[in-house]
Formats: C-alpha cells, sequence, structure tokens
C-alpha cells in the first residue's frame, strides 16, 4: 500500500511561504528605513501591503519574534528589536551539544571559530590597548590565580579576561559574538565535565597572554591564544571516544 506524500509537500510548501513572508517582512523593515526601538505597521496594515491573512501573518511574525528580529509587546503593539544574540546562542548550544551525542564536530568546529577570532584579532587589540586596559586584564589574571590556589573554578574571571582583551576594539558586534561564543563554550564545558582541568595551569596560561599583551608580542600572543583552546579539543575527543 502506498503512502501518500500529499501533506508533506503541503507541509513543505507552507514552510516555503512562510519563510518568504518573513524576508518580505524583513524588507518591510529595511525599505521604512526603520530602526531598533521603532514601531512596526499594525498587523492590519502589514496584512493589507503583504496580501496575506493574519493568521499567517502571526505565524511569521512569531517566527521573527523568536529570531530576535522584532518585538512584540502586548497592549502597545510591535517594534524593530534590538541587537539580541540569545536566538544565535540557544541555536549554536543545541548544536554543539547535540554533536556531542555523535562525533562532535560541531563543537569542535565552534572551538575553531572562537579560537580563530581572538587569535586573529589580537594583533588589533594589542595596538590601541591603553595601561587603564591592561591593569583590568591583569586584574582578572589575579583573581584567576588565587581561584586556582583555593582549588576553585573561575568562570566568571575567565570569561572577564577574554572579553577585556578584545574590549579596546570597540566594536559591538564582536563583543556579542565573542559573548555568544563564551556562553555556548561553557555550556559545552559543562555538558563534557570540568574533572580533571588543572585549573593553575589554565591560570598560568592567562598569566602568559597578559604578559605577551602587556609586552606587546602580537606573534607570541597569538600563538598562546591558538594553543590555548587544546586542552577543550581534548577533553571533547575523549568525551565523544567515551559515548
Amino acid at each position: 500500500m502506498s503512502i501518500s506524500t500529499v501533506a508533506p509537500k503541503a507541509r513543505f510548501s507552507a514552510q516555503v511561504r512562510l519563510r518568504a513572508l518573513q524576508a518580505d517582512i524583513m524588507e518591510l523593515i529595511l525599505d521604512r528605513d526603520l530602526d531598533a526601538g521603532d514601531p512596526l505597521p499594525t498587523e492590519s496594515e502589514l496584512s493589507e501591503v503583504l496580501g496575506v491573512g493574519r493568521n499567517t501573518l502571526r505565524e511569521s511574525l512569531k517566527v521573527l519574534q523568536a529570531l530576535g528580529v522584532i518585538e512584540i509587546r502586548h497592549g502597545f503593539g510591535m517594534f524593530v528589536a534590538p541587537s539580541n544574540f540569545d536566538a544565535l546562542a540557544d541555536g549554536l548550544t543545541f548544536r554543539g551539544r547535540l554533536s556531542l551525542r555523535h562525533e562532535g564536530l560541531e563543537a569542535l568546529q565552534l572551538v575553531d571559530i572562537r579560537q580563530a577570532l581572538e587569535a586573529g584579532l589580537i594583533s588589533a587589540c594589542i595596538a590601541v590597548v591603553t595601561d587603564e586596559h591592561l591593569v583590568r586584564i591583569e586584574a582578572a589574571v589575579v583573581r584567576m590565580e588565587e581561584l586556582a590556589e583555593r582549588s576553585e573554578s573561575f568562570p566568571e574571571a575567565d570569561a572577564e579576561f577574554h572579553r577585556l582583551l578584545f574590549e579596546p576594539l570597540n566594536n559591538d558586534l564582536l563583543m556579542n559574538l565573542m559573548s555568544v561564543f563564551w556562553k555556548v563554550y561553557r555550556k559545552i564545558h559543562v555538558e563534557i565535565g570540568t574533572g580533571g582541568t588543572d585549573l593553575v595551569h589554565t591560570a598560568s596560561q592567562h598569566r602568559d597572554i597578559y604578559n605577551a599583551v602587556a609586552a606587546k608580542d602580537a606573534k607570541t600572543a597569538a600563538k598562546l591564544l591558538r594553543t590555548h583552546f587544546d586542552g577543550i579539543r581534548a577533553k571533547i575527543h575523549l568525551f565523544v571516544d567515551a559515548e
């Protein structure tokens, strides 16, 4: 007995139409030169302008809200959403954790991307870093060293160290992306377990990176950042092999 493919095809066509409608809504936002926080047209106007029914429109609006493109404030209307990378962080975290149950490929690729960003941009940071920033970066290192001596983990100080390294670039998009990768990195780290981590050695790695940055030695700083992620890579491989 053959199985009908009408329903799957219909669903596929509906998904294509919804994606096209979402693209149309985003184009409307751009065409009208709306900025973050600006109100969108009402549902009635959007429905008329885009030539779609209210129910279809609402489905697309819900997706755009989930993607962080728009905000729906009940009782107030719809607005262009401010920069929000939560959806990206959630999606990458899921993909990374899912891959750990198989071959770990996407988790490893996420580490590769973070490594490439940090090692590739450190020379630009060194060119503009100030003495004030160096003081704050070293304070994060000292905090890691103090906690390591007490055998206490230091994810907050670690995150602060990496954030401060790249703050001198004054690139908001970069900082948001770095924050996303840090959140994903932490979730993956928790997933594979923190046992066996040499905290004193990890703190020492950060001290070496700081020393290279303070000495304006971009080549050494980049090399240290490239090797800095070897530990998490090894842990991912061990975790996947044990599954």
